[in-house]
């Protein structure tokens, strides 16, 4: 079994998707996951001719496309919105800016985001929630339960209508869980599923890098959630074995400074047991892409990308098709 190698491209977003195609097949990708911002997937021109064109382009680059990714909008369709939002949702999406006004264009724009998934053929949406309760994270002030049921609640609410639209269209959601999500660790993930009645259209988009510097169990993520790993993403993150000035709350530093406990770091340098996640992913039968989603602020990336392309190709293999001793079975 070879798993497609897939370069996502959120961070490569400056680029037009008309050069960023060459390249990734000259870094060494299989294909892409398509970011919906830039011009690489545009949800509001998603008609069959503009699907057609895309994967037209993509063909003519030797590329496969098995995921679309809308973490921005998403973002927005539970957040406490604020200014800092304008500057990451289409102009159309931010509107006047009046927050729950937001919140409902953003999920209207989810919502054509599945649709447009399904224009191109697809069958996975990849992105982020959102959460109404992330900064009650801290307890204290002490927060009282009734504020975090609140809290799923509205995330049920407004995500049960978006995931509705997307088992009629034949499409999932995998939530990236992620610090500012309702999901951000294996029990917010647990309990979100629950909030929303064990919806069928919602799991997840599995990436490593954010749970492992939290000592959150990553490999134990995918057993435990077996059944809705939809897509997977493979960043790396380093975390230091030593205090740190800055610890796993950041100190309001920026990536890339040396006091941090933790940074991103290109694939296979960093401190997530890769192996491990491909072992787990052979044991539920993941046979989808392994998107990688580059971030290292210290390397160059066009470096950094062919590295990892290389990287994770070497890492990957296929489960054993036969039992260890079956051979003496018979003796």
């Amino acid at each position: 079994m070879a798993r497609p190698v897939t370069l996502f491209t959120g961070q490569w977003a400056d680029l037009p998707v008309a050069d960023l195609c060459p390249l990734a097949r000259d870094l060494g990708y299989d294909g892409v996951e398509l970011a919906c911002w830039g011009d690489h997937a545009e949800v509001d021109r998603c008609d069959r001719a503009y699907a057609s064109s895309r994967r037209e382009l993509l063909a003519s680059n030797d590329l496969e496309l098995h995921a679309i990714s809308n973490h921005l909008v998403g973002q927005a369709v539970c957040d406490r919105i604020d200014a800092r939002h304008e500057a990451i949702l289409p102009p159309h999406v931010w509107g006047d800016g009046d927050p729950e006004d937001v919140r409902k264009r953003a999920a209207d724009e989810m919502i054509r985001t599945g649709e447009a998934a399904k224009a191109l053929g697809l069958s996975v949406v990849n992105g982020f929630t959102g959460s109404s309760i992330w900064h009650l994270l801290y307890s204290f002030p002490p927060v009282p339960p009734a504020m975090i049921d609140d809290g799923f609640a509205d995330f049920a609410a407004r995500w049960t209508p978006i995931l509705d639209a997307y088992r009629e269209l034949g499409v999932r959601f995998g939530l990236e869980v992620h610090p500012t999500e309702i999901a951000f660790d294996t029990v917010s993930a647990e309990r979100a599923i629950e909030a929303l009645g064990g919806h069928p259209a919602f799991g997840f988009n599995y990436d490593p890098s954010h749970l492992g510097y939290q000592g959150v169990d990553y490999v134990d993520f995918i057993r435990r959630f077996s059944d809705r790993i939809f897509h997977v993403h493979i960043k790396d993150a380093w975390w230091s074995d030593q205090p740190k000035p800055c610890g796993v709350f950041g100190g309001h530093t920026n990536f890339g400074d040396h006091r941090r406990f933790w940074d991103f770091r290109s694939p296979g340098r960093g401190s997530v047991d890769f192996e491990e996640i491909i072992r787990a992913l052979n044991d539920i039968g993941y046979d989808g892409p392994l998107s990688v989603e580059w971030e290292d602020s210290g390397m160059d990336r066009e470096h950094g990308a062919a590295e990892a392309a290389e990287f994770v190709r070497a890492l990957d293999f296929a489960p054993s098709a036969i039992a260890f001793d079956a051979a003496f079975e018979d003796n």
